[in-house]
């Protein structure tokens, strides 16, 4: 049985934000980074069961790459757009698809990562 409470992600978005911070990301990247990441972290734990996903946060020169991993093996689908616009669910991977610049999921051994990249801006 899942508890009815969602894992705690702030150590993770702390992380997240004071590496873009201090490699000089501009704020609105910065929150497109959160709430891409959030989208993940939830969708690890409510659709694959995952208690406390595992999150990898990859920075290079001009290119952030999130990795969220669970114990699923089902890959999610081509995210659209709900067909309910006042639908309270069905969003997130459309909204990381629009936030981030590449976005995608791999088969693991056990389960799967879903992750995303987004560019730093010149």
């Amino acid at each position: 049985m899942r508890a009815c409470n969602p894992p705690d992600w702030s150590v993770a978005r702390t992380e997240l934000s004071d590496l873009l911070a201090s490699a000089g990301w501009p704020p609105s990247l910065i929150s497109d980074a959160e709430l891409a990441l959030h989208e993940l972290f939830v969708n690890a734990w409510r659709h694959a069961g995952s208690p406390a996903p595992l999150v990898t946060l990859v920075l290079s020169p001009r290119c952030l790459r999130v990795s969220v991993c669970d114990d699923s093996p089902v890959l999610p689908g081509e995210p659209h757009a709900p067909a309910d616009l006042l639908s309270l669910s069905g969003r997130g991977l459309f909204l990381v698809r629009a936030l981030t610049h590449r976005f995608g999921a791999d088969p693991r051994k056990q389960g799967k990562v879903v992750w995303f990249e987004l560019e730093a801006v010149a």
